[in-house]
């Protein structure tokens, strides 16, 4: 899939997949808008990217996604900036690691905004206007976790569940329209994750932002709705479909026990 001169908006870009996004959609001559939180991570990948691709457009909108309302005031900001957004990744996400019983109303509302609501709104906002050209790429990045209930990560397995479900269903809708939709499952990723748990779990076996980004970007000139990085992650998820339930379950909590 030729993406040059196309304008890619990546969210979560300040790092790990993100960052690996922008930093090859750039090699192959998209322009960006990156966004995050933190905005100094923005601005010094933005330098990084413009001095091996000067001739690149890269604009840096610092934003908190967890927030209800902030897809509607990104939006506002990209149009402003006059930027038509051709490729949507929609990468930012946040997972609570424990019991549910023990974890914050508020935090668990937050996780939701930001895998779920936000994610639909945003590309709500995009992709009417790539359906109407014929052209575009909608990426969204869900989890190993969404093939399984994960006791221990209880919401954010459901969460990574609705955009697995959802962007399936948003393949075949679109499947004439020149868009080209994506939902990309990476099981554990040597990122930040795992610090802002606050715990470590899932620590062998994990795979490179790189070999992510690699998966998915290789992935678009197929007819697949959903791509898994990684054979053990593929041997995984697919072992799961023919897993009793109650055993399923049972696997699924051993593996996130913390260490």
């Amino acid at each position: 899939m030729n993406l040059e001169n196309d304008t890619a908006l990546i969210t979560g870009s300040s790092g790990g997949i993100g960052e690996e996004f922008a930093v090859q959609l750039a090699r192959r001559g998209a322009n960006l808008v990156l966004v995050a939180r933190r905005e100094d991570k923005l601005t010094a990948l933005r330098s990084r990217l413009l001095e091996q691709r000067p001739g690149l457009s890269i604009d840096v909108i610092a934003a908190d996604l967890a927030v209800p309302g902030s897809a509607a005031e990104l939006t506002g900001k990209v149009a402003s900036l006059g930027r038509r957004i051709d490729i949507l990744v929609n990468n930012a996400g946040v997972g609570l690691h424990g019991d549910f019983a023990k974890q914050e109303v508020d935090d668990n509302a937050a996780q939701i905004q930001l895998n779920c609501v936000t994610l639909v709104e945003l590309t709500g906002s995009f992709l009417p206007a790539m359906t109407r050209a014929g052209h575009g790429l909608v990426i969204n990045v869900a989890s190993t976790a969404a093939f399984q209930p994960t006791p221990g990560m209880a919401v954010y397995g459901a969460t990574k569940a609705f955009v697995l479900s959802f962007t399936e269903a948003l393949w075949q809708e679109t499947k004439s329209t020149g868009v080209r939709v994506l939902t990309l499952c990476p099981g554990a990723t040597e990122t930040e994750f795992f610090a802002r748990t606050g715990e470590e779990f899932l620590t062998s076996g994990r795979q490179t932002s790189t070999q992510v980004v690699d998966t998915a970007l290789a992935a678009l000139d197929k007819s697949t709705p959903t791509v898994v990085s990684g054979l053990r992650n593929v041997l995984l998820a697919n072992g799961y479909r023919v897993t009793p339930r109650r055993l399923m379950l049972q696997v699924s909590e051993h593996l996130l026990k913390a260490n």
